[in-house]
């Protein structure tokens, strides 16, 4: 019996290892990259990327329920440039930039402050110019999405951050095309720095308010709890998807995908790096403003509506 116990144990570290091992990679990555695990089968990289909690969502917005406590945010630090360079690399999955974790953010229904320490982005491919935001709303999605990732004040590291339920804080926020966003042109300029997987270099660092829509835009927002959407996907994540999208012109967002690629030589175009929704499960999403906004098609049957109300009321 403890022979065959042995045997077992042995098996399965030898599976766990082999497991870890295991290259992830997007579906867009699959026809050159073959023995890769694409979004479908992530959990045989990281089982926990097979659970409940998963990120990205769909958010339905006519059943999300609105949670008083959802305060606008503090934001320390946003407003400044960081005293060190930040570190903009091609990591193979995306375009990260590294931060100091100076800048912090707090409210906002969180009940600690976090600390950035780095973003990225999601994108589509210029191919019929299709989306590539990883959560969408009312099934709709956008051309990109940027995660701010914070961890929590307290935790040195991701490791230990992520052995708590709510160690990591993402702001999630879209990005749709429309007018030239200056703000982001020294951020594009260096793309061509960084266009091969593990390439990166210094670059100075940026107000990150510059970066993402006008503070008093911001207290409109859904929050749910949830993972990251890469291996090793840890269901330690309090996300919070604003409604307010960032605006950038057409040949901005057509920079990312058609500049950085998957590989070292340049034989495969980072396009469409981003995860599937995964289902909500028992999860509540929840939403800062009493009054959910109305999208445009939604806001326009309204008016009929209360056209006759009023008719009712004055008979």
């Amino acid at each position: 019996m403890e022979l065959l116990f042995l045997v077992l144990l042995s098996v399965h570290i030898a599976k766990t290892a082999t497991e870890g091992d295991k290259e992830w990679c997007y579906l867009s990555q699959k026809w050159t990259q073959s023995e890769c695990a694409e979004p479908g089968v992530w959990d045989t990289v990281n089982e926990e990327c097979g659970k409940k909690k998963q990120s990205p969502i769909n958010i339905v917005t006519n059943k999300v329920k609105y949670k008083e406590d959802l305060k606008p945010f503090t934001f320390e630090g946003y407003n400044t440039n960081q005293s060190s360079p930040w570190r903009i690399e091609n990591n193979g999955h995306t375009v990260k930039v590294s931060l100091s974790g100076s800048a912090k953010i707090g409210g906002g229904g969180l009940r600690n402050k976090y600390n950035a320490i780095e973003f990225h982005f999601h994108w589509g491919t210029s191919k019929g110019f299709s989306p590539g935001s990883e959560h969408s709303i009312d099934g709709e999605r956008y051309a990109m999405e940027l995660h701010i990732v914070h961890r929590k004040e307290g935790f040195s590291s991701t490791e230990q951050a992520v052995t708590d339920k709510e160690g990591l804080a993402v702001l999630g926020f879209f990005i749709k095309t429309g007018a030239k966003n200056e703000n982001y042109e020294p951020l594009i300029e260096m793309l061509n720095e960084v266009a091969v997987k593990g390439s990166q270099k210094s670059m100075t660092s940026l107000p990150l308010q510059s970066l993402i829509p006008a503070k008093e835009n911001l207290t409109h927002y859904y929050r749910y709890n949830g993972s990251l959407t890469t291996p090793n996907c840890n269901q330690a994540v309090v996300w919070t998807i604003f409604q307010e999208p960032i605006i950038l012109k057409e040949s901005q967002v057509k920079n990312f995908l058609e500049t950085l690629y998957f590989t070292k030589d340049k034989t495969l175009l980072m396009t469409d790096n981003f995860r599937p929704v995964q289902p909500l499960s028992d999860r509540i999403v929840y939403r800062s403003d009493v009054s959910v906004i109305q999208p445009p098609a939604k806001a326009l049957l309204v008016v009929p509506t209360l056209i006759y109300v009023m008719s009712l009321l004055f008979q």
